[in-house]
């Protein structure tokens, strides 16, 4: 199945405005659908395209690459007899895919580029490790762009409901609630979503054979095994400790701060041991880092504490899969606890998950808050999320609570808010109920996150 993907105005605009200035360089996890989107794009915006997977190019495309860059017309011969690809000038594109496979190509971008007969995009997973670049050059002629696992609107247009995600963005620009019923349906869908995540294999596995779990679960877990695969090549000295932190995501996430307690992995570990695990996970998209922010202010990352980190999965579809072993899904009862709201504690295991990964797709980096209380010996004030509006005139920050049950208090977010107010452009709690205003928050449906 093709999906229709919101990255695709993002490839139209660079083919109108930069293509003949910079090659475009399309990043993210494995398996989130680069490859698919990128070819769809070149059938439909071009007259012809090349496509280069670097999984399995031949020897004699890796030789024109080494052998013919300064000969450029032998070079396209190449290629163009290699792949039975007629190119035209300024009409066709070229498709690196997978290019930190081969890092020689990315390498080739600045020259191929300054040559101005074709466009170019690039696609890749761990571009930036530095197993990946340590030989090369980074060209300035590439634009980069972040591709993420399926927003939950791409979502519900994959599940044929774009009129209710019409309607769910017109009550949101209003601020008013939905109507009960269309509610119900739409944490319904947002439940689905949260099961089967957004990678595309798993969603076309659950549309395709009748909303079957189990079917989209077999794809997660193959997903699972390719993430695991390439942790193995990794430098070695490091190696164990990204392996050891996946590994433990889903019990990271269960706990009360959903914090990484390093001391728990390792006796006297600290945060410098795990740098580069952190960096790993985060380069890679496999996982969403989230920092502690010292002082919420417009400038978070100013602010930001590295040693107190939050680790949330990419994809909160993997997570569900990652954190229960098969024969815990195969009955169908843990699907159906969620569905029902029957299931609280891993419920919001995966409820704060999903609205962190919603707020990495709408470009944001993540950050949270605790304040402790040496009187009471605890954190009396804990903001799951802050975001700002990078406005640098009018700088705002908006704190973010994530509720999963119907019952909860608001003391964090309402001490956070008589302390910070002067900051504050609005303090949301996200929650399974509908759109309703308490006191100076704004309570929203968790379906309504991707509007944020």
């Amino acid at each position: 199945m093709i999906f229709k993907r919101k990255i695709y105005n993002k490839l139209l605009d660079w083919k109108e405005n930069y293509s003949s200035e910079k090659a475009l360089l399309i990043e993210g996890a494995r398996r989130i659908g680069k490859s698919t989107i990128v070819e769809e794009f070149a059938k439909n915006e071009f007259k012809s395209y090349l496509f280069i997977d670097f999984n399995d190019a031949s020897d004699v495309v890796k030789d024109a690459f080494n052998r013919y860059l300064n000969d450029l017309d032998t070079f396209f011969m190449i290629l163009s007899v290699e792949y039975n690809v007629q190119l035209f000038r300024n009409e066709s594109l070229i498709i690196f895919d997978e290019v930190q496979q081969f890092p020689k190509a990315r390498q080739s971008i600045k020259k191929l580029v300054k040559d101005g007969r074709y466009c170019y995009i690039e696609t890749g997973s761990l571009i930036s490790i530095r197993e990946n670049v340590k030989d090369i050059t980074i060209p300035s002629e590439e634009r980069k762009i972040k591709m993420y696992p399926m927003d939950f609107e791409e979502f519900c247009i994959a599940m044929d409901q774009t009129q209710l995600i019409e309607y769910i963005k017109k009550c949101f620009q209003e601020l008013k609630p939905l109507e009960d019923n269309l509610h119900h349906k739409a944490m319904l869908l947002f439940k689905q979503y949260m099961l089967i995540g957004g990678m595309p294999m798993p969603v076309a596995k659950y549309i395709e054979n009748d909303k079957n779990f189990l079917l989209a679960d077999q794809e997660k877990r193959d997903i699972l095994n390719l993430y695991r695969n390439d942790i193995n090549k990794i430098d070695v000295k490091y190696r164990s400790r990204v392996l050891s932190i996946y590994d433990q995501i889903p019990s990271f996430l269960s706990q009360h701060e959903k914090r990484v307690r390093l001391s728990n992995i390792e006796e006297k570990s600290s945060y410098p041991m795990y740098q580069d695990t952190f960096y790993w996970l985060g380069d890679s998209m496999i996982a969403n880092e989230c920092f502690k922010c010292n002082d919420p202010h417009v400038g978070l990352s100013l602010n930001e504490d590295r040693t107190f980190i939050k680790c949330y999965m990419g994809d909160t579809g993997l997570l569900v899969s990652h954190a229960f072993d098969e024969n815990e899904l195969s009955d169908g009862q843990l699907y159906k606890q969620i569905i029902n709201d029957n299931l609280s504690i891993n419920e919001g295991m995966l409820f704060e998950n999903v609205i962190a990964q919603s707020l990495v797709s709408n470009g944001y980096s993540l950050y949270f808050y605790t304040k402790y209380n040496k009187e009471k010996h605890r954190n009396d004030m804990e903001i799951d999320f802050i975001i700002s509006n990078g406005n640098k005139l009018n700088p705002k920050i908006y704190p973010i609570e994530v509720k999963s049950s119907k019952k909860y208090t608001t003391k964090s977010l309402d001490k956070f808010i008589e302390t910070y107010h002067k900051r504050i452009g609005q303090a949301y709690i996200i929650h399974t109920k509908n759109l309703m205003r308490k006191d100076n928050m704004i309570c929203l449906p968790s379906y309504m996150t991707f509007c944020l």
